[in-house]
């Protein structure tokens, strides 16, 4: 029953921002996996959000974000297999608040091969960790893309 005032609640705010994943004249838009207001304190999750892409070998993939993203903190964070079969995961820098609304993912050599790639969008600002001490930086919205090998 919560569950349900909670969704009839929510129903009048704006819809959660979607990037747009590209790769040659192939795009996909998708819509958050998780996205949090901004205190991080309503969160939603939606298992059916991560889109597929077609990501020929060699071909840079391109990231673009609405001004919802672009005007906080966000990066691109991916995972790719090289020539020799070896997964690395990489980021891109972290994007100040209204410094881009775009990005050029292009691997280190035209034989890796990307396996998939997630915006991610920053929440408020870092606090540490009682317990460790250590910074933590959250994460408020994440779009996800999973490629597909053609």
């Amino acid at each position: 029953m919560a569950a349900a005032l909670l969704v009839a609640g929510c129903s009048s705010a704006a819809p959660p921002p979607e990037v747009t994943f590209a790769a040659g004249a192939a795009n996909v838009v998708a819509k958050p996996t998780q996205y949090c207001d901004l205190q991080l304190k309503n969160c939603s999750s939606d298992a059916g959000a991560p889109v597929v892409l077609t990501v020929p070998v060699g071909t840079p993939l391109q990231v673009t974000v609405p001004e919802e993203i672009s005007s906080t903190p966000w990066q691109v964070v991916f995972t790719y297999r090289d020539g020799t079969g070896a997964q690395t995961d990489g980021r891109s820098p972290v994007f100040a608040v209204n410094a881009q609304k775009s990005y050029a993912l292009d691997l280190p050599t035209r034989t890796d091969r990307l396996l998939g790639a997630q915006v991610q969008q920053y929440g408020p600002p870092p606090q540490a960790d009682p317990e460790t001490g250590e910074l933590e930086f959250p994460i408020r919205a994440s779009w996800v893309l999973t490629t597909r090998a053609r």
